[in-house]
């Protein structure tokens, strides 16, 4: 089963038996953005979640066996098309050079882990209009001066 079928039951056993993705994470002890990472195949789980999420789905094996491969991470280079994707492609590309700056400031030469690092997504009710509020935390990694 490829990463892509196996993304499809997942859809459509959420959808029929109406589970988010908070109730799935939680269910199964792990953060909605991983978790959801992971069923649309760019991230893997261990034997146990992966039983799991299938258990509360009604999925086969065969779900549970793909969501434990390594995926192949990665993307093509045209522009997104869809507008809340798009927005995280200009955001990088606005102040993309901007982050880069100030991490090497704080931190020095360096990068943010994306592999040690945790990501969550929140609704802030506001009367202007409800904000989305996305808080990264990766460890810094820097540079090796050989």
């Amino acid at each position: 089963m490829t990463k892509e079928m196996m993304t499809a039951k997942i859809f459509e056993a959420k959808a029929t038996k109406g589970i988010s993705w908070e109730t799935l994470a939680e269910s199964i002890g792990m953060s909605p953005v991983f978790t959801t990472s992971a069923c649309l195949g760019m991230n893997t789980m261990t034997e146990d979640k992966a039983f799991a999420i299938c258990d509360l789905l009604g999925l086969d094996k065969d779900v549970a066996a793909t969501l434990q491969v390594s995926p192949k991470k990665g993307w093509d280079d045209a522009i997104p098309q869809d507008p809340a994707i798009y927005r995280f492609y200009e955001i990088v590309g606005v102040y993309g050079d901007t982050l880069k700056e100030l991490i090497h400031e704080k931190f020095g030469d360096g990068i943010m882990s994306a592999i040690d690092f945790t990501m969550d997504v929140d609704k802030e009710e506001n009367p202007k209009g409800d904000r989305v509020v996305i808080t990264m935390s990766g460890k810094y990694l820097a540079y090796n001066r050989w």
